[in-house]
């Protein structure tokens, strides 16, 4: 029994030294050394506030769409459609004739064609009535021509039937509108200390490109 036991021993004894080698933890890692990148925080630096400049206020509109017999006469329809009045800029203070042009550019196949046809048009009928264009008459003879084709509209939705009625009313309501909501408008109401608040009708509200939303 004892030499059976002693046979045993003999046999288990080269397994001791490779069960706690298996269990022996590995060695840890070198030491990386210390480098600049690691001794010094990557936080992202001060980001310097840099002053900007709207778009509007540092060049001029480029004319993109209209002829320039065109643009001169959608200019003379500016100056005497929408002046100056109270204080308030008028449509050409507030640029609204370059916004019509970048406007129509982007706009339906129908308006553009009710723009064109309506300035060529206008354009004619100075040159029959006073032999030179529309942007060269003088105030009286502008109204002799645009008077007559002012028609009178019961709902702003309600445009004539006529061709050129119609163009005429379109262009008096989107210089009006592109004229109250021009820059140029709304620091005159600051000016004159004007307050302006959500969800009433008010002329002059303008919306800088970069405000998202507008609290007054």
């Amino acid at each position: 029994m004892k030499r059976r036991n002693f046979v045993q021993s003999l046999l288990l004894a080269p397994a001791a030294p490779v069960a706690l080698t298996a269990q022996k933890p590995a060695p840890a890692p070198a030491p990386v050394p210390a480098t600049l990148g690691r001794q010094f925080s990557r936080q992202p630096h001060d980001v310097p506030e840099l002053k900007v400049t709207q778009v509007d206020i540092a060049a001029e509109t480029t004319q993109r769409f209209f002829t320039a017999e065109q643009f001169a006469t959608l200019e003379k329809l500016g100056s005497v459609l929408v002046p100056p009045l109270g204080g308030n800029p008028g449509a050409l203070d507030a640029k609204a004739p370059q916004f019509l042009d970048f406007l129509l550019s982007v706009s339906p196949a129908d308006r553009q064609t009710l723009y064109q046809n309506g300035l060529d048009s206008v354009n004619a009928q100075a040159q029959k009535q006073f032999d030179k264009p529309f942007a060269e008459l003088e105030t009286t003879q502008a109204d002799a021509i645009l008077r007559p084709l002012m028609a009178i509209r019961l709902w702003e939705e309600d445009f004539p039937s006529d061709p050129l009625q119609s163009f005429i009313a379109h262009v008096h309501q989107d210089l009006r509108t592109a004229t109250t909501n021009s820059r140029e408008a709304a620091e005159a109401a600051a000016a004159a200390g004007h307050v302006f608040t959500r969800g009433r009708g008010t002329a002059g509200f303008y919306w800088k490109p970069i405000d998202p939303i507008t609290e007054v």
